[in-house]
């Protein structure tokens, strides 16, 4: 469910006071655990480091991210792929088609020089 409009975004107050405490051209990553914060037009061009549960993903705020939470940039499932028997053979399927790209590409300037 969305929050009250009555209410506001909720924007943590620990993490806007390290943002006004920093300048506008600062590089460095703020770190935060605080992932359902709303992101606000004060942290444009800011860094966050935002904790995913194993690391703290760097996240560029850009005037598009207004108005998204924090947590949004930062996945805490990593997807690996679909298994089983089908996905090996399209996979060696691809490996296949790449190695016969290289080998046609590596025999046709051979032949030109000829």
């Amino acid at each position: 469910m969305t929050r009250s409009i009555k209410k506001g975004p909720y924007v943590d107050e620990r993490l806007l006071k390290k943002v006004l405490n920093k300048k506008p051209g600062d590089r460095s990553i703020i770190k935060t655990w605080i992932r359902s914060s709303v992101i606000s037009p004060e942290m444009v061009g800011f860094t966050f480091g935002v904790y995913n549960g194993k690391i703290f993903i760097p996240v560029l705020i850009t005037e598009e991210k207004v108005g998204y939470r924090l947590g949004e940039f930062s996945p805490t499932k990593k997807f690996i792929r679909h298994g089983g028997k089908m996905q090996k053979e399209i996979e060696t399927a691809a490996k296949q088609k790449e190695a016969d790209a290289a080998k046609a590409a590596k025999a046709s300037p051979a032949s030109k020089k000829k």
